[in-house]
């Protein structure tokens, strides 16, 4: 006989000690798409409601552009910029994100000699979309409430 796991994606997230945020993190999540994202369980369970609506890319992208503004070695933020146009900018891309014709064009001509700052713009855009439609339907969602009751140690928690 098979076993079937009937947690919610919130008493999943929360299992662990270590992985539960406390009431006032999930609170304070509800303040700002920034709060969230600066949040380390916040950026992960964000990650996990995206996933859910299928455009985790987004958030996906948002990451990589964090990551692309830290690097300080002009090789590495040479391959690190194609890599972020093959997985997230080109046509068809794998993790293609939504943007307009010119900020895709910009990006592709500073893949040439890419700076820091080449994603920016695009990374606005991301951050623009998710601000006003993925974030506003992650507060309203069941997973939201759910971490928030749990958090409260309202909801059902499971033992290990």
């Amino acid at each position: 006989m098979a076993f079937t796991d009937c947690r919610t994606p919130a008493e999943e997230y929360t299992e662990r000690k270590e992985m539960t945020p406390t009431a006032d993190d999930v609170q304070q999540w509800a303040q700002s798409l920034d709060k969230l994202l600066s949040h380390k369980y916040g950026k992960t369970v964000f990650r996990i409601f995206l996933k859910s609506e299928f455009c985790e890319e987004n958030i996906e992208f948002w990451l990589a552009c964090e990551d692309f503004r830290n690097i300080t070695s002009h090789k590495e933020l040479a391959s690190k910029a194609a890599r972020m146009h093959e997985d997230f900018i080109k046509d068809e891309a794998p993790k293609e994100i939504n943007l307009d014709f010119h900020t895709k064009n910009a990006i592709c001509q500073n893949l040439l000699e890419p700076t820091a700052t080449s994603f920016l713009a695009a990374q606005r855009k991301v951050y623009s979309l998710m601000e006003n439609n993925s974030y506003p339907r992650f507060i309203d969602s069941d997973l939201y409430k759910e971490l928030c009751a749990v958090a409260r140690g309202e909801g059902k928690r499971i033992k290990s």
